[in-house]
């Protein structure tokens, strides 16, 4: 045969064939490559099915995969069948000759190679589409369960009067649907033409006509779908408009139709609507007259007509219309708009009343009295004791605790409510002294205890140390001493797998020597088949699994172990708190994860990325936002979950028993949410009202806490969340848990608070507290007091501390002993017709780098104190000169000299009182020195008793020296409370 590609010609080579051998073992190869990549592919999937099976949540797992396998076969066969089904058409409708040109006899060598191969290539292209086009749908699985499921909000949006759930359910199916029909469409658009151009029914060069009547008739009927297509979306753009998004000058994110929506857009959707349809019955017309010329006409009349009346005449209204009057034409929009707002997300019912903020009584006894019943005030602040839980109840190295802790309430001694601060010892893997695999994953598996300390009160030693209230290892204390299950194999730091139960011991605790366990919980997946380590030694990696002797009858793996992935993954339909928070009920370690049910298609409700919302001062580096970048309008805290910090186990119980979402995607996971009359009492008393959902509110209200459009639009009394004045770092101040009584109620109640200010002004705009208590009457209701005069914010009273003359005599003794000051949480209370602020002061360095609280600085009305305990600082602000009841239990226990016995007198009692305050002073020196804080804090008590005795053994009248120090008896002497 005559060489083709017109090169020289040469000797011919003969290529010998493979040998028998080597095909076989090539063959081999090639089936060994193809079941190791099966066997990876179904290694995930076995892995995820052994895993929902462990947790008892299979149904969640089947009925995903099914509705994903459902769209993917319905939408990548209807793909299929469309491109295909056009592609064949195209052929058979080619025509019988083609047209001799230089164009057409191009296409035939193409045409004749192809010709062999046609079914193969129809096959492949239909494949091809049908695979993607599948992916794509069974990606949209959420849409399609709501839309299945959907459940009627009972509710109707003021425009169209459609219950909200056909925007919040169905819409989104819809615009689906048609996206898939436009690319459908497009595709099948496409490969009809290629087709019909490769077999001369289009022409581009050739003489004569440029589209034989088959050719025009097929396109043109394709066209006319697509634009049927788009009088569909101009209809659906209708209802789009109640939840589209756009920006305005009253609020950011705005939601819903404005004036130019409702009076220009609108109408403009519906003539749109009616020209695409005609328009697409003129090119479906084609089949019969067989002519391009009426469907082009009235395409280019629809894409005028866009441009003129979907364009332009909205713009003419707006600018001669709206603009010169705004506010005016705007206000029933805004009014909708703060109604929906205020509904979807659950604050239309926040008690708003105005407050004074300054004090309605001068009667400093009775301030003082009152400060007592205000509030418990927290002096141990969660976001900064934790290196002082690390340091004296780590224990091992192997252990730690989260930067941030939780705040909880359980019952002291006495049956009386007490603000808790609380944290898992839980296991550090970068702490072993020795790391290898078995370490890692067989020996140390799991955390060791609750520590728990009260948020009131500090301790004695050291110090100014958390007052611990279950501690040492095992814990012991108020929590249960021996009565909880203390192993903690799932936690917020527990990322890492483990595999215990088999062969292998693990390490319990060391306390008197080495304790060992093997894990006696039914959680994890059983690997006592091969099959099973197989998958799971392709799952992590780790070919360790597949052979290693440690593993044998027994042996469990656990993985997924944060409270976190676990309700996520039972329960991916929810959007998960940042902060999983421990509890100790019924003898076993809960982890308490507050979930939320959202959607973004609540009509007229403003949007808000949760990301953003829920950030604050805490979250870069200590704990989690709820989302990154999830939008949403509509927010409900409809799910309390559980899971056991020993077995892992996972609990949905309903919280919001009204809310249609949760009923929706119950009814799509029958059976996954336990009824909220289950949920156990004693889990009760330990459930409260979530941060971010608080964060998300709060920033709401900023904005609609108005309610009347034309002051909204102004923006007059718009609040913003203050920057925390207690961190160097830009951040929003967090919200705080604290038990206080606001001004309506009668006694103190587990609440969570924050301040707002005036936007751009400093000074304080206005305070909220929502009832945080589950078991109270009023969990969940918001009180806004909104501060009607000018009060300081929590930026200026901080920097009022930090210019305090105390503070700065403090901070230089502090110099020279490489010790830092650190603030703690800047609190809020109420307290009549004022605020008064209460914040403890840490000192963190020397031999002890950890934060130990040495100082409480308390700000009422224009004064503002920096004393030794919170006693001290609620008298000095008051003026009061008796001990207050809110004294810590360490002031009752000072020396003799500091009693309320008669003060001894004269010329021995003074030079007795001086020779001991020299010898505090310098004892104070030295353990300043050598940054011993106890020492230094009992020199200092003994320095300020032997003051308070000079001056006291000091006679009445005399020189002017015993004179200027008669108030010593009355009052605290200066110096003694300063060091």
């Amino acid at each position: 045969m005559p060489d083709r590609g017109g090169g020289p010609t040469g000797p011919r080579i003969r290529v010998g064939r493979p040998s028998r051998r080597a095909r076989t073992l090539l063959m081999t190869l090639g089936v060994l490559a193809i079941l190791a990549m099966a066997f990876i592919m179904f290694a995930g999937f076995w892995t995820d099915w052994l895993w929902f099976r462990s947790v008892d949540y299979s149904s969640v797992f089947t009925t995903t995969l099914w509705t994903k396998i459902g769209l993917f076969l319905v939408f990548g066969l209807l793909m299929a069948i469309a491109v295909g089904l056009n592609i064949w058409l195209a052929h058979r409708l080619r025509p019988p000759l083609s047209a001799m040109s230089l164009e057409q006899q191009s296409l035939d060598r193409y045409r004749m190679s192809l010709a062999p191969y046609k079914k193969w290539v129809l096959l492949a292209i239909t494949t091809l589409v049908g695979l993607i086009a599948g992916a794509s749908a069974s990606g949209q699985w959420r849409t399609w369960l709501t839309y299945a499921n959907g459940v009627p909000f009972g509710q109707k949006d003021p425009q169209f009067h459609l219950d909200v759930s056909f925007y919040a359910f169905d819409l989104p199916w819809y615009r689906f649907l048609l996206g898939f029909g436009f690319a459908a469409t497009v595709l099948s658009l496409i490969a009809a033409a290629l087709t019909h151009y490769l077999y001369g029914g289009l022409r581009i060069t050739s003489p004569g006509a440029r589209a034989t009547g088959a050719a025009t008739g097929h396109l043109s009927v394709l066209i006319g779908v697509f634009v049927s297509l788009k009088a569909v979306a101009y209809w659906l753009d209708r209802y789009g408009l109640a939840v589209k998004s756009s920006d305005f000058k009253a609020t950011d994110n705005w939601t819903g139709l404005r004036y130019v929506d409702a009076n220009a857009y609108l109408p403009a959707k519906t003539i749109l609507f009616c020209i695409a349809a005609i328009c697409a019955v003129l090119f479906f017309a084609t089949l019969w007259r067989r002519t391009w010329q009426l469907p082009m006409i009235g395409f280019g009349l629809m894409v005028l007509s866009a441009i003129l009346i979907g364009g332009l005449y909205p713009a003419i209204v707006q600018k001669f219309q709206v603009q010169p009057n705004e506010q005016a034409k705007e206000a029933p929009f805004i009014q909708k708009n703060i109604e929906a707002t205020r509904d979807a997300y659950d604050i239309d019912d926040a008690q708003v009343d105005d407050y004074s903020g300054k004090s309605t009584t001068n009667d400093d006894a009775k301030l003082r009295a009152s400060a007592d019943d205000a509030a418990s005030y927290r002096v141990m602040d969660p976001n900064v004791v934790s290196p002082a839980f690390q340091q004296l109840q780590q224990k091992r190295n192997y252990y730690q605790f989260p930067k941030t802790l939780d705040v909880d309430h359980y019952k002291d001694a006495a049956g009386k409510d007490q603000d808790t601060v609380i944290g898992l010892r839980e296991l550090n893997l970068d702490g072993i002294p020795k790391r290898n695999w078995i370490n890692d994953h067989f020996t140390y598996t799991h955390g060791y205890g609750a520590i728990a300390a009260k948020g009131t009160t500090t301790g004695k030693n050291p110090k100014g140390s958390p007052d611990f209230t279950e501690s040492g290892l095992p814990t012991t204390g108020d929590l249960g001493p021996g009565t909880y299950e203390q192993r903690i194999y799932y936690g917020e730091k527990t990322e890492q797998y483990s595999i215990v139960g088999g062969p292998q011991k693990e390490l319990d605790y060391e306390e008197d020597g080495e304790k060992t366990t093997s894990y006696k919980g039914n959680s994890g997946v059983s690997l006592s088949n091969a099959l099973n380590r197989a998958a799971y030694a392709v799952e992590f990696s780790e070919p360790q699994i597949l052979y290693s002797g440690a593993i044998g009858e027994g042996s469990r793996i656990l993985y997924n172990r944060t409270p976190k992935e676990r309700v996520e993954a039972v329960a991916p339909w929810l959007t998960i708190d940042g902060d999983a928070y421990p509890v100790v009920v019924n003898g076993r370690i809960q982890w308490v994860v507050d979930a939320y049910t959202t959607t973004n298609g609540y009509p007229y409700a403003s949007r808000t990325t949760l990301g953003d919302t829920t950030a604050d001062s805490l979250t870069t580096n200590q704990r989690a936002v709820v989302a990154q970048q999830n939008q949403v309008n509509y927010i409900r805290n409809s799910v309390k979950a559980t899971v056991d910090a020993y077995d892992g186990t996972v609990k949905l119980y309903e919280w919001d028993t009204e809310d249609p979402v949760l009923k929706t995607w119950s009814k799509a996971f029958p059976g996954t949410v336990t009824p909220r009359a289950d949920i156990p009492k004693e889990l009760m008393d330990h459930l409260r009202y979530p941060q971010d959902l608080f964060k998300v509110q709060r920033e709401l209200l900023t904005r609609y806490h108005v309610t009347n459009p034309a002051q909204f639009y102004s923006g007059s009394d718009a609040w913003q969340v203050p920057d925390d004045p207690t961190k160097k770092e830009s951040g929003a101040v967090p919200p705080y848990y604290l038990s206080l009584k606001m001004p309506d109620q009668t006694a103190q109640k587990f609440s969570l608070t924050t301040t707002f200010t005036p936007k751009g002004r400093p000074d304080l705009g206005a305070f909220m507290a929502v009832d945080a208590d589950a078991t109270s009457e009023d969990y969940g209701k918001i009180r806004l007091l909104r501060v009607t005069s000018t009060v300081k914010g929590p930026g200026q009273v901080q920097s009022e501390l930090n210019g305090n003359d105390d503070v700065a005599e403090f901070v230089r003794n502090l110099k020279g002993t490489d010790s830092d000051i650190e603030y703690g949480n800047l609190l809020t209370v109420p307290l009549e017709g004022g605020f008064l602020y209460i914040e403890p002061v840490y000192t963190r360095g020397g031999t002890q780098n950890y934060p130990l609280m040495r100082k409480v600085a308390a700000s009422y009305g224009s004064k503002t104190v920096f004393e030794n305990s919170l006693g001290e600082a609620l008298n000095a602000v008051f003026g009061v000169t008796e001990p207050g009841t809110t004294q810590p239990p360490e002031e009752a226990t000072r020396p003799p000299g500091n009693t309320t016995q008669p003060p001894a007198t004269g010329d021995a009692a003074l030079k007795k009182a001086i020779a001991d305050a020299q010898k505090a002073y310098a004892e104070g020196e030295a353990a300043l020195k050598k940054q011993d804080w106890s020492a230094y804090g009992r020199a200092q008590a003994d320095l300020q008793d032997a003051l308070q005795r000079a001056a006291a053994a000091q006679p009445k009248s005399g020189s002017a020296n015993n004179a200027g120090n008669s108030g010593g008896t009355n009052r605290k002497s200066d110096a003694g409370s300063s060091g």
